[in-house]
């Protein structure tokens, strides 16, 4: 099942961006994952803004995908440096439908 990994990240020192940007794309795409966006252009639509300096979406195949990304050793450096240089949230969700009425959806659980 299609998983996204949302990183929501406000950057404190900018130090680790040009490495990270650079090599993090293919640790990524090893693991299936695609970069759908790394914006900063973040237009509140509904509530206030938010205090954020990215935010980025990435598709992969599945949880266990994903999982084998933030897990992989050679991204472990430069997770450690986002981390060091960000107050930064990671979470996953799926392509599933919580009530069930998008056809198109699979029904969440």
């Amino acid at each position: 099942m299609t998983v996204y990994l949302i990183a929501q990240v406000k950057v404190t020192d900018d130090a680790w961006i040009p490495t990270y940007a650079e090599k993090v794309h293919d640790i990524a795409a090893k693991h299936g994952g695609k970069y759908l966006s790394r914006s900063g252009r973040i237009t509140p639509i509904e509530g206030p803004q938010p205090d954020l300096s990215l935010v980025a979406l990435i598709q992969f195949p599945s949880l266990d995908d994903l999982k084998g990304f933030v897990n992989d050793p050679d991204y472990a450096s430069f997770a450690k440096a986002r981390q060091d240089g960000t107050h930064s949230t990671f979470f996953a969700i799926d392509d599933t439908d919580a009530a069930g009425t998008i056809p198109y959806l699979g029904k969440g659980g």
